[in-house]
């Protein structure tokens, strides 16, 4: 009841925050939006409005990759978002439960998914502190996205935290002009089966559409216990008029998902590798009692977002979005006296720890104690994005930006202990708060200054004030003003070649977890970008160079704090310098390749190891912690007749350290994956439009690979292994 009356008190602050952010937003949309008369001409490609601001076009002289529905609904049986990315160049993910469902993890160009900006219609969907994208919030959110686009490096300006490895955005489902409805199931292994529900009423009295999806998945994961039950819905509604474009939507999800963050030792990983040691119940002496059943994450998010598009006339459209995200959970654990006291070496059993004295039972004093607890997450996520844009004959401009807040509630709750103390039950401890203030606004341009040459300049203002207050943060006041110029050419040879150079500057606040190591810095880079595309009406090659110059990168280190987030530090200087091939080959009607590949040197510069007593070891140039030298991927299509398509997808993601001083105790080996995906249409007479089966067959060579792992220094080293063959099938009823 005190931690819901104190919460209650900050809501007139907050819809005070709220309304002055909203007014001053609306009157910036106004004066873009009435700078010129209305006409009546027609809207173009009305979605893509949403995220023309922040996509790359083939005229901009940046490193991107698309991916449609078409081409993502094969693959769409359940797996998050981030698997489903995988075959996408320069990028490797992981999974924590092993098989795709559950908690999930991208990294592009060696950089972790905290350093990927990801939007959704062009709203920020990382995290505001932790800066992390956690796929597990939106399950099935795939079933909703009608395109995605990865652009790597810098890219162009986005809202949100600034792209240090890639940038990600997502446009949801377009409208449909027919009404329409589909049902799909699938199942597969380790219990793995997603139900799911979409309608469209298509465009009533020509203006209107409203359309959803409901989506239950659950699964119990290849690593042990590590079980999924996850539910997320999708409705928006549609305005069309003649020169307006409105768009309302609210999504979200609920997730219960057993912990699986620990990963597993060489020794165990030899004999079990499904072993998951969370939620570990020893007794006084170190027996292996069982596991804790509740040691669970249990967390909601529910998005809301408006859009509204305007044609102003033939060459002005203007976008104003607001936007509001509520999330609330927790994640449920068991510390157990011997494990932490005798084996972690953590302090997390002690009274002391807890607040509380030490107690005397029996005539014995008892310092420390087996108890449950919840840590709690409650936050507010609101804020409006905004951008006009002027197309005419050689030159587009877009103006935009956005301004959001964020507030955040970390708290634990004591559920139980074994020993009675002074403590009630329920009791609220570590109660702090953050909030988060981001605005950022660019111009951008990209002018045809000679038949065959467009010059693209590219200037973005981003300001962020950060305040927490913690045990873990210690106190935070910080203020950043960041300058991120960009700028590049495009040369066209001819009809099918062209050339393009860029050159990016971007800079980088902390997150929550790097204030931990007492001292931060924020992040610079320069990012140069070299390539060249080539493109028939059978053929597309891509071939991109980079080099990517750090200041002060936060690296990852290798350890994970006690709730699994990676550790990482400042290291001075650094770089990434690597070439990127992206093609596609449509070898006649039947037959296509997707191939792609990514060479690659990730280097420390001067990188120093401070050892225990204190002194310094210099080592030179080292190798960056998980970033491979060698990623490649392809997809090999084989339509034998009109329904059917057959695809052989194929990963290889070379060797990589899991530390930064070269230390080959902590080197994960190369590994090498195919899978089979297999799409049947069948087209009824009646009833349904068309009957859709898809299946997918993973890791058919049954290859034990590992993703994923986590270096503690002095040999302590663990493995995150992968499911070896497994498989998803599924159908879709569409009518």
């Amino acid at each position: 009841m005190n931690a819901t009356l104190s919460f209650s008190s900050q809501i007139g602050k907050k819809t005070q925050n709220r309304s002055i952010l909203f007014s001053v937003s609306f009157s910036l949309f106004s004066f873009l939006s009435y700078a010129q008369v209305k006409d009546t001409t027609n809207l173009n490609k009305l979605d893509e409005v949403l995220i023309s601001a922040v996509r790359a076009n083939s005229k901009t002289p940046v490193s991107f990759t698309n991916l449609d529905k078409k081409e993502i609904a094969p693959r769409n049986l359940g797996q998050d978002i981030p698997m489903l990315m995988n075959f996408m160049p320069s990028v490797v993910t992981t999974t924590d439960a092993g098989n795709g469902v559950g908690y999930t993890g991208i990294r592009v160009r060696g950089s972790d998914a905290t350093r990927v900006n990801v939007t959704i219609n062009g709203i920020p969907y990382n995290d505001s502190e932790s800066h992390g994208t956690f796929w597990v919030n939106m399950p099935d959110f795939a079933s909703s996205v009608q395109s995605l686009q990865l652009q790597r490096g810098v890219g162009t300006s986005t809202n949100g935290a600034g792209a240090f490895g890639a940038s990600l955005n997502m446009l949801t489902d377009n409208y449909a002009q027919q009404s329409n409805g589909e049902i799909s199931n699938s199942f597969g292994s380790f219990n793995t089966h997603k139900h799911t529900v979409k309608f469209s009423s298509g465009l009533m009295n020509d203006h209107f559409e409203l359309a959803g999806r409901l989506s239950t998945l659950k699964s119990d994961g290849y690593v042990d216990r590590a079980s999924s039950d996850l539910k997320s819905y999708f409705l928006q509604g549609t305005y069309i008029g003649k020169t307006t474009f409105i768009k309302a939507l609210v999504f979200g999800g609920t997730e219960r998902t057993y912990q699986s963050w620990n990963g597993v030792d060489a020794a165990t990983l030899a004999s079990d590798r499904t072993y998951n040691s969370v939620g570990e119940k020893f007794d006084s002496a170190g027996n292996l009692e069982g596991f804790y059943n509740d040691q669970v994450d249990n967390y909601q998010q529910d998005h809301a977002q408006l859009h509204w598009n305007e044609k102003v006339s033939e060459y002005w459209d203007t976008n104003l979005a607001f936007h509001y995200t509520k999330g609330k959970g927790y994640y449920e654990e068991f510390v157990d006296d011997y494990k932490y006291t005798n084996i972690y070496y953590e302090e997390d059993a002690q009274y002391s720890f807890l607040g509380l004295d030490p107690i005397t039972v029996d005539g014995n004093i008892i310092s420390s104690t087996d108890y449950s607890r919840r840590k709690w997450l409650d936050n507010d996520f609101y804020g409006t994005t905004f951008s006009a844009n002027y197309k005419k004959e050689k030159l587009d401009v877009v103006l935009g930006g956005g301004i959001n807040r964020y507030e955040g509630s970390h708290y634990t709750e004591l559920l139980w202990m074994q020993y009675p103390s002074n403590s009630q039950y329920g009791d609220l401890r570590d109660v702090n708060e953050s909030t988060k203030n981001d605005a950022n606004f660019f111009a951008k341009a990209n002018y045809q200054v000679a038949e065959k040459l467009n010059i693209y300049g590219d200037l973005q203002l981003r300001n962020v004030q950060y305040k927490a207050n913690s045990v873990d943060t210690g106190l935070v006041n910080d203020n950043f003003n960041f300058f991120n110029p960009k700028a590049g050419l495009n040369f066209d040879l001819n009809n099918n070649n062209a050339l393009y150079f860029s050159y990016a500057r971007a800079n980088r606040e902390p997150n929550r977890s790097d204030y931990k190591g007492g001292s931060v810095k924020p992040e610079k880079l320069n990012d140069f970008e070299l390539g060249w595309r080539y493109r028939t009406a059978a053929t597309a090659v891509s071939v991109n160079g980079y080099y990517m110059r750090y200041i002060d990168q936060l690296v990852l280190t290798g350890e994970l704090d006690n709730v699994g987030n990676p550790i990482r530090t400042n290291i001075g200087k650094s770089y990434r310098l690597g070439l990127e091939i992206d093609a596609n080959f449509q070898l006649n009607k039947k037959w296509s390749i997707r191939p792609n590949l990514t060479l690659s040197d990730n280097k420390n510069v001067d990188f120093a190891l401070e050892n225990s007593d204190g002194t310094v070891t210099p080592l030179g140039n080292t190798d960056i912690a998980f970033s491979p030298k060698l990623i490649a991927a392809n997809s090999l299509s084989y339509t034998p007749i009109a329904n059917l398509q057959l695809n052989l997808l194929s990963k290889f993601v070379g060797s990589q350290y899991l530390n930064n001083i070269e230390d080959t105790q902590g080197e994960l080996a190369d590994y090498f994956v195919n899978d089979l995906n297999v799409s049947y249409t069948i087209f009824p007479k009646s009833v349904f439009k068309s009957i859709v089966i898809n299946g997918l067959l993973n890791n058919f060579l049954d290859r034990s690979y590992i993703s994923n792992g986590a270096d503690y220094g002095g040999g302590y080293v663990y493995y995150y292994p992968q499911a070896g063959i497994n498989f998803l099938v599924g159908m879709t009823l569409k009518f």
